[in-house]
C-alpha cells in the first residue's frame, strides 16, 4: 500500500513538473545591465569629416613672371625666414642696375665740378663787391652780371645734386623690381611641394584664374583641425572649449585640443545641413607627432561633464527616453525616465530610475518586448 502511494506522489510531481515546463513563459537571452554611477560628458561632434590643416600655408609665386633661373630648395626641405626659394630670369634688371650704379659715379662727378665752380663765381661775386665799395672803377652793371652768374652756378650746383639723388633712387627701384623676380621664405617652414623646373616659365596667377604656384610652404609645427557643426548645435560651442580629436589613421583620441575659432557665418554648401566651421588646435606636443596635413579628422567638443551622474548606455534607450526595466521575475516592463546630459554613449538619469535596477542593453533583440520573459542571470 506504502509502495503505491510513493508512486502515485511521484506521477503527480512529474506531471505538475511537466505541466509547468510546458506552460512557463520562454524566457530570452538577453543582454543586461545594471545601472549605476559614473561620468557623462555632453558634447558635439562635426557632421561631416573635418581636415587637419597647417596654421600656416602659404603658396608662393613670384610677383614678375619669368624663366626659372634658379631652384635653392627641394621638396620636404625645411626653411628659414627670408631663405631664398627661388629666382627666375633677371639679368637685364641686374644690367640696368650697373648701368645706374656708373650713372651715381658721373652724376657725383657732375655735381662736385659744377659746386666747385659754384664756390669760385660767389667769390669772384664777394671780390668785385669790395672793389666796388673802395673804389668806383667797378661798375653796378659789372658786379651785377657777377652776383647772376654766382647764384646760377650754385643752382647748378644743387641741380647736379639732386641727380644723385635721381640715380640711386633709380637703383633702389631695380633693387625692388629684382626682389619681385625672387621667391623668399615668409616664415620658417618645409616645402611640401614644388612646380616649377628649370627654364620653365612661371608667372602669378590672373585674377579669377588659379593656377598651381611653383612652391607651397607649410609651417608644421602649429596645426589645428577645421570640420563643420551642424547649425543646431553650433551655438552651445565657445572659444575656449575643450575638445578631442579622432583620426581614421590612429586608433588612440587625441585630447589636447581646444576651440580656438567659430566662423561668423552658416556654411550653404547644402541646403539641406548647413554648417558652422569650427577650428580645433591642439597643444600637445605628443598629440602632434606624426600628424600631417590633409588627415581626415573628427571633433567632439565638450559641453558639459559630471563625474558623478546615474546613467545608462544611449544604446539602452529607447525612444521618449524610455528603457525596458527587468522585474524581479524576469519580466520587461518599459520605464520612463528624465534624462540630463546625453552623448553618444551615456545618458544621464536625473529621475525614474535608481542605482542598482537593471534593464536591458540588447533592446535590438527579436521578442525583446514590455511583458516579455528574460533570463536573469546572478
Amino acid at each position: 500500500m506504502k509502495k503505491k502511494l510513493l508512486f502515485f506522489c511521484i506521477v503527480i510531481v512529474i506531471a505538475v513538473a511537466t505541466y509547468y515546463f510546458n506552460h512557463s513563459p520562454e524566457r530570452i537571452q538577453a543582454k543586461l545591465y545594471q545601472v549605476v554611477k559614473g561620468e557623462v560628458k555632453s558634447s558635439v561632434s562635426n557632421t561631416r569629416v573635418g581636415t587637419i590643416k597647417a596654421c600656416r600655408r602659404a603658396y608662393l609665386a613670384p610677383a614678375t613672371g619669368g624663366n626659372v633661373a634658379q631652384l635653392f630648395v627641394k621638396e620636404g626641405e625645411n626653411v628659414k625666414q627670408g631663405q631664398l626659394l627661388l629666382k627666375v630670369w633677371n639679368d637685364d634688371l641686374l644690367a640696368q642696375m650697373k648701368l645706374h650704379q656708373a650713372q651715381i659715379k658721373v652724376n657725383k662727378a657732375t655735381a662736385e665740378q659744377s659746386c666747385a665752380l659754384a664756390s669760385g663765381a660767389e667769390r669772384d661775386a664777394q671780390r668785385l663787391s669790395r672793389l666796388k665799395k673802395y673804389n668806383h672803377i667797378i661798375s653796378e652793371e659789372q658786379l651785377d652780371r657777377a652776383i647772376t652768374a654766382a647764384q646760377a652756378q650754385r643752382n647748378f650746383c644743387i641741380a647736379s645734386r639732386a641727380t644723385v639723388g635721381v640715380a640711386q633712387a633709380n637703383v633702389e627701384l631695380i633693387k625692388a623690381t629684382l626682389e619681385r623676380t625672387t621667391i623668399r621664405a615668409p616664415f620658417d617652414g618645409t616645402v611640401a611641394e614644388i612646380n616649377a623646373e628649370l627654364g620653365e616659365f612661371v608667372t602669378p596667377s590672373p585674377p579669377g584664374i588659379p593656377t598651381l604656384p611653383p612652391i607651397d610652404l607649410l609651417d608644421v609645427s602649429c596645426l589645428y583641425v577645421s570640420a563643420p557643426i551642424d547649425e543646431v548645435d553650433a551655438p552651445q560651442v565657445k572659444v575656449g572649449m575643450s575638445a578631442c580629436v579622432s583620426l581614421d589613421a590612429f586608433e588612440e583620441k587625441r585630447c589636447s585640443g581646444t576651440v580656438t575659432r567659430i566662423a561668423p557665418y552658416v556654411l550653404e554648401k547644402e541646403k539641406q545641413a548647413r554648417t558652422v566651421e569650427v577650428e580645433v588646435k591642439l597643444s600637445s606636443a605628443k598629440d602632434l607627432q606624426n600628424l600631417l596635413p590633409g588627415y581626415s579628422a573628427d571633433i567632439e567638443v565638450l559641453i558639459e561633464r559630471k563625474a558623478e551622474a546615474l546613467r545608462v548606455p544611449t544604446e539602452a534607450v529607447l525612444e521618449n527616453n524610455s528603457v525596458l526595466l527587468v522585474s524581479d521575475d524576469g519580466v520587461l516592463v518599459e520605464r520612463q525616465f528624465k534624462a540630463g546630459l546625453s552623448n553618444w554613449s551615456f545618458i544621464e538619469v536625473i529621475s525614474g530610475l535608481s542605482e542598482g535596477d537593471t534593464i536591458v542593453l540588447s533592446v535590438g533583440l527579436e521578442g525583446i518586448k514590455a511583458g516579455a520573459y528574460v533570463s536573469v542571470e546572478p
